[in-house]
């Protein structure tokens, strides 16, 4: 039996900061202020999806992310980048912290929702 956490949900990892809204991540990373920082926040106009939101030039990029019904993630990218599937939404963002996976910049510094 494996003792190891699987990260399967956005939930369970630092960056990932709930239901607020686009305009609250937006004034988050802005206050961050390095390119490449992000977040992730549930979708407001797709229920049960989850977006990706990151900091790059000045502007906030949302990326939105799905959990298939087979329980595969995957994210929106760019048009004519060919679909990738993640058992688990840690391997989602770890792919993504690489560069030319799709999106406006790689996902290089996570802004962890603060502890209460």
């Amino acid at each position: 039996m494996c003792a190891c956490v699987q990260f399967d949900r956005m939930e369970d990892l630092a960056e990932y900061h709930g239901p607020i809204s686009k305009n609250q991540a937006e004034e988050i990373l802005n206050e961050a202020g390095r390119d490449g920082s992000y977040l992730i926040r549930d979708s407001m106009s797709c229920v049960g999806s989850y977006c990706v939101c990151v900091l790059c030039d000045g502007w906030i990029y949302t990326y939105r992310v799905f959990k298939q019904k087979d329980g595969l993630w995957t994210i929106e990218k760019a048009p004519g980048m060919k679909e990738r599937l993640f058992r688990s939404a840690r391997n989602l963002i770890a792919a993504f912290k690489i560069p030319d996976q799709g999106i406006s910049i790689p996902l290089l510094y996570p802004v962890n929702k603060p502890q209460q």
